[in-house]
């Protein structure tokens, strides 16, 4: 799988800024991406060395919209701890 349809998207939310002082970030990732993958993907494209990777998947919400009810996607969640000393400077200024 290409390191482009790994990683989707940061995941930026206030548990995930919180886990920025422990040098953790956060990613919404492909849904059948393994953690191998994952770790290759952050260190190729941000440059930095990995230390763990922990997935999670995320199931969908139910919400209504007036009578009618449906589901958000479930989702698969990535937390990528990172070596001591390294950073991602795009997410330095969030």
């Amino acid at each position: 799988m290409d390191i482009y349809q790994v990683i989707k998207e940061p995941h930026t939310t206030e548990k995930a800024t919180h886990q920025r002082e422990f040098n953790q970030v956060s990613f919404k990732v492909h849904p059948r991406s393994n953690k191998i993958e994952i770790r290759q993907a952050v260190e190729a494209l941000f440059g930095t060395k990995v230390l763990e990777v922990k997935t999670l998947n995320v199931k969908g919400k139910r919400r209504r919209m007036g009578r009618n009810t449906g589901k958000k996607a479930d989702w698969k969640k990535a937390i990528v701890t990172l070596a001591p000393g390294e950073k991602i400077q795009a997410f330095e200024g969030m």
